[in-house]
């Protein structure tokens, strides 16, 4: 395990497996970077992933409150980059994740190579149709693993992989910490300023995403300029872990646009 220092001291727990050029692994809001499970191990075969403990979880240091922004997010990003000696990576965010992968292509352009956001939105907004439904909230604040599955995967795939969906929602952190990763997350807004990101970019989202609609995605092409979307027939908010043909995707991506 590694320690990288944010611009105010906190120390944030980095680690990396696997070989060749870096990809940088965002997990979403409260996640832990174990969460990530076998999709790190089956990306580490083609790259060298860094994966990180967001601020406030996992191993890493708590910081202060005002810190708890997806711009701000971003800024640790940069720091874990820094700490691994990486110049530019291939990012990939997913959920709060993928938002504050928004943030690091919009303010620090020259450190993502190619962009990947998975089940995620460009932020707040007034439209009904891009926010969740009451009842997958409800489901989401209550904690309930059997309530929380559902939203994030296949029923067949959960039952097949409970020890990584166990990994997935037990995430070490606090209730100061997670209330203050769905505030960063709900507040999230970089709908005026995703025109301006350079960085070739991927959209993986789930038809059946009770938590991020579908419709989130199709906006994010709009604003992204030359930004891909591929939609994932029937898969919900967790499509990174049980739908591994994301992966081959995002490799197909990557070399499509590195060629």
């Amino acid at each position: 395990m590694n320690f990288a220092a944010a611009g105010d001291g906190t120390e944030l727990a980095w680690t990396e497996s696997g070989s060749g050029e870096p990809m940088l692994l965002i997990a979403g809001q409260a996640t832990a970077m174990d969460g990530w499970g076998p999709t790190a191990e089956l990306l580490s075969r083609s790259f060298r992933v860094i994966r990180f403990d967001h601020r406030g979880i996992g191993r890493s240091g708590r910081g202060e409150a005002e810190r708890y922004t997806t711009r701000m997010l971003a800024e640790d990003a940069v720091a874990v980059l820094d700490a691994a000696g990486v110049s530019s990576a291939y990012v990939y965010g997913h959920s709060m994740g993928g938002r504050i992968g928004q943030w690091l292509a919009i303010d620090f352009p020259s450190r993502v190579r190619t962009l990947i956001l998975a089940a995620t939105s460009g932020g707040r907004s007034a439209d009904p149709a891009l926010r969740a439904s009451p009842v997958a909230l409800e489901a989401l604040i209550s904690g309930d693993l059997s309530r929380l599955a559902p939203l994030f995967f296949d029923t067949e795939w959960a039952a097949d992989h409970p020890e990584t969906v166990q990994t997935f929602f037990n995430s070490k952190a606090s209730a100061w910490a997670k209330a203050r990763h769905f505030k960063a997350s709900r507040d999230h807004d970089a709908w005026s300023e995703l025109g301006s990101i350079q960085a070739p970019t991927l959209v993986l989202h789930g038809t059946d995403d009770p938590l991020t609609p579908l419709a989130n995605a199709v906006l994010l092409r709009k604003h992204i300029p030359g930004s891909v979307l591929v939609r994932v027939p029937g898969a919900g908010h967790g499509l990174h872990l049980d739908h591994p043909r994301t992966i081959d995707w995002i490799r197909e991506f990557i070399a499509r646009k590195s060629g």
